[in-house]
């Protein structure tokens, strides 16, 4: 059992709510979970074609999505927003937050996958604490 499970949600693919059951059940009774979303960080050369508060409401648009799953689960749950690559913010969020575990969904692997690497291998490989791949 673990008492803090970080759980992070791709806000596009929701219906992946395999990876919020499992953190349930590995969850101690008085355990935390943490449900997280990363946004990317857009650079400036980009940040200059868009509308001034994309970021901002796109940040606002996740933190809302989540606190309407964290309503939907029972216990202690809170939600947390990453700036920057996805990996790196679930990692930087598990060091902070000092968590025992994170729970991440996997997609099928397509060619991209296989130069650059998938959010969840980047995470199995840098975490200093248990991950679970849900597939």
């Amino acid at each position: 059992m673990y008492k803090k499970v970080l759980v992070p949600i791709d806000i596009s693919h929701l219906e992946r709510v395999d990876a919020m059951v499992a953190a349930a059940r590995m969850l101690s009774p008085d355990g935390e979970i943490i449900l997280m979303n990363a946004v990317e960080t857009i650079p400036a050369y980009v940040q200059a074609e868009i509308p001034v508060n994309f970021v901002g409401e796109t940040i606002e648009r996740s933190r809302t999505k989540l606190d309407e799953i964290a309503k939907g689960l029972s216990g202690k749950v809170t939600t947390e927003i990453g700036e920057g690559h996805a990996a790196s913010a679930i990692l930087n969020l598990a060091e902070e937050q000092k968590v025992d575990a994170i729970v991440i969904a996997s997609h099928k692997p397509g060619w991209q996958d296989y130069l650059i690497g998938s959010t969840a291998a980047r995470v199995v490989r840098h975490a200093k604490c248990n991950v679970m791949v849900m597939r």
